[in-house]
């Protein structure tokens, strides 16, 4: 019979080394911000019409698979290689990082030589460069960059964005200078050269 007296023991509790705790609360931390931010991308699907949605800009890919994606999915997690509502997903993902953490941190005064548009995500080359830095972010700010990974990241990837993105005559040229008269215009681009013809 076994012995269910109140003096006998239990089992060992189980307990984390300090050395590695840290690592465990990191990694807890990061997967609690991203179960909370799909959170977010799946309110807003909810609860916009499909119509209203975020659709890509013209000449972005259709959402139709191509020779250059896999039956599981795009070949290629770059804003511009996906379509329809992979895109959108993406662009809401991106929208929030822009919004609640680029910008609070380093989106500084608008002026003509630091320019900005309030409709970035309608202008192609903005959102190419601002995915492509917040990717580089998630990578660069992952506990296995080590140490140095958040300053490798504003060295070679913020500094070098800002630099082509705000410039004066960058995407945003022809949008904001000043908070208190908001401008938006898209400039248009280089038409592509017919076949056959001569340049």
């Amino acid at each position: 019979m076994a012995d269910t007296s109140p003096t006998s023991p239990g089992p060992e509790p189980y307990r984390v080394p300090d050395a590695d705790l840290d690592d465990l609360a990191s990694t807890l931390a990061k997967t609690m911000a991203e179960v909370r931010q799909h959170g977010v991308i799946l309110d807003r699907l909810g609860s916009e019409p499909e119509s209203a949605a975020i659709q890509p800009p013209d000449g972005a890919p259709e959402a139709e698979a191509t020779d250059g994606e896999k039956a599981d999915g795009p070949a290629s997690v770059f804003i511009l290689a996906l379509g329809g509502e992979a895109y959108a997903v993406e662009l809401a993902a991106l929208s929030d990082w822009v919004n609640y953490l680029f910008l609070p941190v380093y989106g500084r005064e608008i002026s003509t030589s630091r320019p900005w548009c309030a409709h970035w995500h309608e202008h192609p080359e903005a959102v190419a460069r601002l995915h492509a830095l917040w990717l580089a972010w998630q990578q660069f700010t992952d506990t296995e960059a080590g140490l140095s990974g958040p300053s490798t990241w504003h060295r070679d990837h913020l500094d070098q964005t800002l630099a082509h993105l705000r410039a004066p005559d960058g995407p945003f040229a022809a949008c904001t200078t000043s908070a208190t008269r908001p401008n938006h215009r898209v400039l248009a681009t280089p038409a592509p050269q017919q076949a056959g013809v001569a340049a």
